[in-house]
């Protein structure tokens, strides 16, 4: 079973940076394009970022490159997301997903997901 999972969550003041990482134990993450998504109470899913196998191509959901930045390393086998100048607004589970079809990647559909990191900003 393909089971991402994230780590990195916790509660901050707003302004400050805060920096998430996923894994996928047990399998080889080179295989896998990897994307960052986030889901506030009482919202819909949005995507935040993908990033490409080798990490040569990356996505960036509306604004989100404003304050996001998506990044991997596959000889540590761990994609991050470094987020800084945090708002309230940006309380969310943070997700995430993986895919080894390419079709999937540049569609922004994703096959495995993480359980969730929860972040809280504070104001």
């Amino acid at each position: 079973q393909v089971q991402p999972v994230e780590s990195g969550g916790g509660l901050v003041q707003s302004g400050s940076s805060l920096k998430l990482s996923c894994k996928i134990p047990g399998r080889i993450f080179a295989d896998y394009a990897m994307a960052w998504f986030r889901q506030a109470a009482g919202k819909e899913r949005e995507f935040i970022a993908s990033i490409s196998w080798r990490g040569g191509t990356t996505d960036y959901g509306t604004n989100m490159r404003d304050h996001f930045s998506i990044s991997r390393d596959n000889d540590k086998a761990v994609m991050n997301l470094q987020m800084s100048g945090l708002q309230p607004e940006d309380t969310a589970l943070y997700f995430c997903a993986a895919t080894t079809v390419y079709d999937k990647f540049v569609a922004r559909k994703f096959d495995y997901w993480g359980s969730g990191t929860r972040v809280t900003v504070a104001s």
